[in-house]
């Protein structure tokens, strides 16, 4: 666990990035699996929402660790 969290320490954008692009391609293939009427560019319109919906969180979750990382050494005074 110790390897992977140096990993993403060190490399952010490439971590945001490929939850970005994963989080499109999963919600494009939930929508393309459904019988619905939406016309594709809806689709495609709809799975980036949801991309930049899952990125945020992790930007929220890696902003929260960090500011607990930074002060976690930090006594209270």
């Amino acid at each position: 666990m110790k390897a992977f969290q140096s990993w993403v320490s060190e490399h952010k954008l490439a971590t945001i990035g490929g939850l970005w692009a994963s989080g499109i391609g999963a919600s494009l293939m939930a929508n393309s699996r459904t019988r619905s009427p939406m016309k594709p560019s809806l689709r495609l319109i709809h799975a980036r929402m949801h991309a930049q919906a899952l990125t945020l969180a992790v930007l929220c979750g890696g902003a929260t660790y960090r500011y607990y990382e930074n002060h976690a050494g930090d006594p209270k005074p």
